[in-house]
């Protein structure tokens, strides 16, 4: 199958690079000529802009977005808009707010193009690991493009099935779910980011915990002497939150058990706010994820060892830096 790949940042490019691996067709754009080059030089072919990556795409046509959420996935929207024909599929593979893709699937529709949103969770590590797969949109164009999808997904795997699963829909043990209609794909990836921080925060604080048995604020005779960076490799064998996070923890910890690289200023990419947002919107209870979501503020204002942590993970699976001082 061939698609258009727009963005081709630190996940774009590795998705068209996945795809191709499976023998579909990329016609990639990025509005920096290095990665687009770089992709070319791997089987690709280069666009200079959307007009000419439309032209290089036979009908239906299939572009895939892979942009910041706000702005720019608005303004490639709306300029595909006028470029697709009818029959032609756009998706969203960004973390847009899930509102914006009911408004945008409805003014699409008008035109006959098809919209998906696809939340797409798999950071720096997908091009090997695969990416999990949320998908929203109508069910025509989501199996149309079934190829493509269990191309990006993980697959089964080494991971056992899940008992009493017989005769529902395979895909979610493949990594990858057509969650529901327009929005879905991205509100489902939104309260995946949600939790997300709260289980980074809980990870987080417990290293924290044992970094601190053994202040001078404590009695002498109460104090604990604990090597962090070898718990957390204990932790990943065998035991009850064994887990993706505290693999680039520990991983982190090892190369550097005080992490000096990191000062604990922790950044949110805008879905930990929806999810809390939602919760109010819907009056459901969600104490930690909002307490997660308010560590983070704080951070930005005072630091400490958790935070040093937090910002290990998000370098450990998504690539992001901390900004710089000032």
């Amino acid at each position: 199958m061939q698609i258009g790949i727009v963005g081709l940042g630190r996940m774009g490019a590795n998705i068209a690079r996945r795809l191709m691996r499976s023998g579909h067709a990329c016609v990639v754009l990025d509005r920096d000529p290095g990665p687009g080059r770089a992709l070319a030089a791997e089987g690709a072919a280069a666009a200079g802009d959307l007009p000419g990556l439309v032209a290089a795409l036979a009908p239906p046509r299939v572009v895939w977005l892979m942009l910041p959420a706000g702005a720019a996935t608005e303004a490639a929207v709306g300029e595909l808009a006028a470029l697709l024909a009818p029959g032609d599929v756009l998706i969203d593979g960004g973390n847009s707010f899930w509102k914006d893709d009911i408004r945008r699937a409805r003014e699409l529709a008008a035109k006959g193009i098809h919209y998906l949103d696809v939340g797409t969770s798999g950071g720096v590590w997908g091009l090997e690991r695969g990416y999990c797969l949320m998908i929203g949109g109508a069910a025509e164009a989501v199996e149309r493009l079934d190829p493509v999808f269990a191309a990006l997904a993980p697959g089964k795997g080494a991971i056992p099935a899940t008992p009493g699963r017989q005769g529902r829909d395979p895909r979610p043990e493949r990594g990858y779910i057509h969650a529901g209609g327009s929005g879905a794909g991205h509100f489902v990836k939104m309260i995946h980011n949600g939790i997300e921080y709260g289980m980074m925060q809980a990870i987080a604080e417990g290293l924290d915990i044992l970094k601190n048995a053994a202040s001078p604020r404590l009695p002498e005779e109460l104090r604990l002497a604990i090597d962090v960076a070898d718990v957390a490799e204990a932790w990943r064998r065998g035991s009850v939150i064994t887990s993706w996070l505290l693999d680039l923890t520990a991983a982190a910890l090892a190369e550097d058990a005080a992490l000096s690289a990191y000062s604990g200023h922790v950044e949110d990419s805008g879905e930990g706010r929806w999810t809390v947002a939602a919760a109010v919107e819907e009056a459901v209870p969600a104490e930690v994820l909002t307490s997660a979501l308010y560590a983070r503020f704080r951070s930005r204002q005072d630091h400490t060892f958790a935070e040093k942590v937090l910002s290990a993970m998000r370098k450990g699976f998504g690539g992001h830096v901390e900004p710089k001082p000032g």
